[in-house]
């Protein structure tokens, strides 16, 4: 693959990525908004490292945890995404699901917390929380629609930002992604050069081996 077309198709696919994490950053940050919380964050199913991972985070911790990374079992967000159930917890410290130890770590233990899993297509992708909502709030049901709804955007955010990494990893190794943009390169070459007769034959022939 030439260097120019890799690096236009690379360039693509980053800036596809941080659209998507901007969109989730925004989420989140209206989230929190209009919930009046002091934190919201949505966390990726890392499937492969069996991991939930900090994507987008507002308000408390949001300089320093996207990335942070723990067990996809552990705590509260881990039995939502197993589950695939939303939850409302008024006092975490009475539920025997809730992790302090990993709380503890993030440097914001919570009070209170809604979560809902992010479900795209049947798969569970992660989880979206909103933390530490007014205390003197009550939980209506109109306030789980609208959480629903904040739940769907982010499980498609995230799904698309998941479909950038595996394009950019592609790119980057010797798969099936990579070997067709090798031959878009020959066969823009062949353009240039004024050979258009021979790229037209050549993808004559692979039709044929197709």
């Amino acid at each position: 693959m030439s260097d120019e077309l890799r690096g236009a198709v690379a360039a693509g696919v980053l800036g596809a990525e941080e659209n998507y994490r901007a969109l989730l950053r925004s989420i989140v940050e209206v989230a929190r908004a209009i919930f009046n919380a002091k934190a919201s964050s949505v966390f990726l199913l890392d499937e492969a490292a069996d991991e939930l991972v900090f994507e987008a985070v507002a308000g408390e911790g949001s300089e320093s945890l996207v990335g942070r990374r723990f067990p996809s079992s552990t705590g509260i967000a881990g039995f939502v995404l197993v589950s695939r159930q939303p939850l409302v917890i008024e006092d975490v410290l009475e539920d025997p699901r809730f992790s302090r130890e990993t709380a503890e770590s993030t440097g914001f233990v919570p009070k209170g917390l809604m979560a809902v899993p992010l479900l795209h297509e049947e798969r569970a992708l992660g989880v979206l929380e909103v933390l530490d909502r007014p205390s003197d709030a009550r939980f209506t049901l109109a306030e789980m629609e609208l959480l629903g709804l904040f739940a769907s955007q982010a499980a498609i955010a995230l799904d698309l930002l998941q479909r950038a990494r595996r394009a950019q990893a592609a790119l980057a190794g010797d798969g099936e992604l990579a070997v067709l943009a090798r031959l878009a390169a020959a066969l823009e070459g062949r353009r240039e050069e004024g050979s258009e007769d021979s790229a037209f034959g050549l993808l004559a022939e692979l039709e044929k081996l197709l």
